[in-house]
């Protein structure tokens, strides 16, 4: 008779011996909690149930009072087992609130079921209807431990056999890549890379004008667009991995700032990730840090007073989704940050280092979903139909070419980019000589602007942009890394907003 075959009384007695077979529980168990870089300990008291469990600044209470009493005390052993063997506190802690979605009786045959009956249970567990994915790897988990300790009928000997036999539901963990659902649009883009220029600016003008909050935000936004890094990695952050030097050459300081790798299984791949900001930005990192030495903060301190990084990827989707329009996440960013990067022409190699990825096949997903050289081209000029959603850009409201013949001069906009004059596009509500930009190629998507109520101006300035993009692709400047390329991708995209709301208002 199978352990299956058992009555529901014969099967918790049998289910009793088989837990009288592990040894006895260790009495303490440690793990490293990364976020606070401190070393954590579990103790185990038999009549103990709560644990408290911190994950990336977040305290979790792992109750083992919500299992059945006769599962409680191999549940415990998991957790201690698997913490021991490295695995990480967060793959631990989900595995059991996992198992916790099974039905008491469909957990107890899945630990009796052994090699023999384990294919028939695992049919009934994927039939079973509501639950999560990650039920299946934590069963999978659960397993390898009673083949480890011989329990069961399953040994070592099963290890292959439960890794490969015991299939998990289909999940395209890159479905969103493969769509494009995650990557903003270039008007997208814009819109964050006018923030962080305006916010820069601000500060260089008026440092105290602009509050603490506001420019932690800052900060956190420009490391998740510009570097592609995850919450954690900028939660971490200490003020010793910031580094300011004056540059010569440039009139804004240079800094690096140096991001830990997360998310890897062997500790001695982890290597430093150090990434140069865009000296554009370095106002914003400057002037946090000023602040932090100036609270006597130093070395190992945090650069962002936040309390996890949950915390912080939330203020990160805030600010992106008012700015955008829509909801926009720092993985969002990060993927963008790595598409962008993939259709600039960087290899393999090249991806997985800036993504912080031991293993260099991850980012395959982004090249098979980028666009070829002539699709960048096409993306530049503002034809492709992949990037032809319309973002909303802000503007300061429209003109009449007789009210731009009334405003000062210095407001009245004109200038030559590429070498193409330019003139009578609109006007600016603070004047050309005050603002650090280049005209024409920054006006366009400038909350400032006030574009001319004349479509076939702007039409006319659209094709001499593209003129320009062709000029670059033909002479094979077209690099979509290049900031002049990619000034004028924005450029043409915020061209097209401007015609369109036109457009729409006139039928």
């Amino acid at each position: 008779m199978s352990n299956l075959a058992l009555s529901s009384q014969a099967q918790q007695s049998h289910l009793e011996n088989l837990l009288n077979g592990l040894p006895k529980l260790p009495g303490t168990v440690r793990y490293q909690d990364d976020f606070d870089d401190e070393l954590r300990s579990l103790r185990n008291y038999p009549e103990e149930n709560k644990f408290l469990i911190f994950v990336n600044g977040q305290r979790n209470t792992l109750d083992f009072g919500n299992f059945e009493v006769i599962h409680q005390y191999l549940m415990k052993y998991l957790l201690f087992h698997w913490i021991s063997n490295e695995l990480s506190i967060n793959s631990a802690f989900k595995s059991l609130a996992a198992l916790k979605q099974l039905d008491p009786a469909r957990l107890t045959n899945l630990i009796l079921a052994g090699p023999g009956a384990i294919k028939s249970e695992w049919a009934k567990l994927l039939a079973t209807d509501g639950l999560y994915y990650e039920v299946f790897p934590a069963v999978r988990r659960m397993l390898v431990f009673l083949a480890n300790f011989s329990l069961a009928g399953w040994s070592p000997l099963y290890f292959d056999f439960i890794r490969t036999t015991l299939p998990a539901p289909f999940k395209d963990k890159y479905a969103g890549i493969r769509t494009g659902e995650v990557f903003l649009s270039a008007p997208e883009e814009a819109l964050i890379v006018s923030y962080l220029d305006d916010l820069s600016s601000q500060v260089l003008q008026s440092p105290t004008s602009v509050c603490q909050q506001k420019l932690e935000r800052g900060c956190m936004l420009l490391c998740a667009y510009l570097f592609g890094m995850r919450p954690i990695q900028i939660a971490l952050l200490t003020l010793r991995d910031v580094r300011i030097w004056q540059d010569g050459e440039l009139p804004n300081p240079a800094v690096h700032l140096t991001f830990k790798m997360v998310k890897q299984r062997s500790k001695s791949k982890a290597f430093p990730l150090t990434r140069r900001v865009k000296h554009e930005w370095t106002p914003l990192v400057v002037e946090l840090y000023r602040r932090a030495q100036s609270r006597g903060l130093s070395g190992g301190d945090r650069l962002f007073n936040v309390q996890s990084a949950g915390e912080l990827g939330s203020a990160i989707k805030v600010l992106a989704s008012e700015l955008v329009g829509c909801d926009v996440s720092a993985m969002d960013l990060r993927h963008t940050a790595a598409q962008r990067l993939v259709d600039a022409g960087a290899s393999q190699e090249e991806v997985a280092e800036f993504m912080g990825h031991a293993d260099i096949t991850t980012c395959l997903v982004y090249f098979t979903s980028s666009p070829n050289q002539a699709e960048r081209v096409n993306k530049a000029l503002g034809i492709s139909p992949i990037y032809q959603q319309v973002a909303k850009i802000g503007h300061t409201k429209f003109i009449s070419p007789e009210e731009l013949s009334q405003l000062k001069g210095d407001q009245q906009i004109a200038g030559v980019p590429h070498g193409i004059p330019i003139a009578g596009i609109g006007g600016c509500t603070t004047g050309q000589p005050s603002c650090p930009y280049n005209p024409i190629t920054s006006c366009y998507g400038c909350q400032k602007f006030m574009p001319v109520t004349n479509i076939a101006l702007h039409q006319q300035v659209l094709d001499d942009m593209r003129s320009v993009v062709n000029l670059f692709a033909a002479s094979a400047r077209g690099d979509g890394n290049s900031p002049a390329f990619l000034q004028l991708q924005r450029t043409i995209a915020s061209i097209q907003v401007v015609i369109n709301e036109l457009e729409t208002s006139d039928a």
